[in-house]
């Protein structure tokens, strides 16, 4: 894990896909190369969602499809067991939440946030194809650094 690792809780619905609830909605832009990414840099993920029950089971076995395993799942750390002395509030170093003040500002300029150096992401964020709006293009390119496609 790197020095700067932080462990970060992800929203679900309106973040990591756009808002459909009880559906799954359409994944929001670069959402997946962006966890994959803080993942690999080091990053604890921690799924915090509204979600309970099946809805929750199908956003984190739809995670799972598109390659993100979270460390955990609505609760600080995996062996959590929550009762009512267990206060609700999270133990994490931040949150990313399209209910953020200013809303969601979309998963490239989270990530310069997160790594304002930059790395091979950034500038594939910053080419000529991604400010022409040709989005197709750019997530091949993404898929084809992380593996995917």
């Amino acid at each position: 894990m790197i020095a700067n690792a932080q462990t970060i809780a992800v929203d679900f619905d309106g973040t990591i896909v756009e808002h459909q609830y009880p559906k799954i909605g359409k994944e929001m832009l670069f959402a997946f190369e962006t966890l994959k990414l803080l993942q690999k840099k080091g990053h604890r993920l921690i799924l915090w969602t509204f979600r309970s029950g099946k809805y929750l089971d199908e956003a984190v076995e739809y995670c799972r499809e598109n390659g993100i395993e979270f460390y955990a799942v609505n609760k600080s750390y995996p062996e959590e067991q929550f009762d009512e002395s267990i206060s609700r509030k999270i133990d994490c170093d931040l949150f990313i939440d399209d209910r953020n003040v200013g809303g969601f500002p979309g998963w490239g300029e989270i990530y310069r946030s997160l790594h304002p150096n930059g790395d091979e992401f950034e500038h594939i964020l910053r080419n000529s194809d991604a400010h022409h709006n040709n989005a197709g293009k750019v997530i091949s390119k993404l898929k084809a650094l992380f593996g995917g496609g």
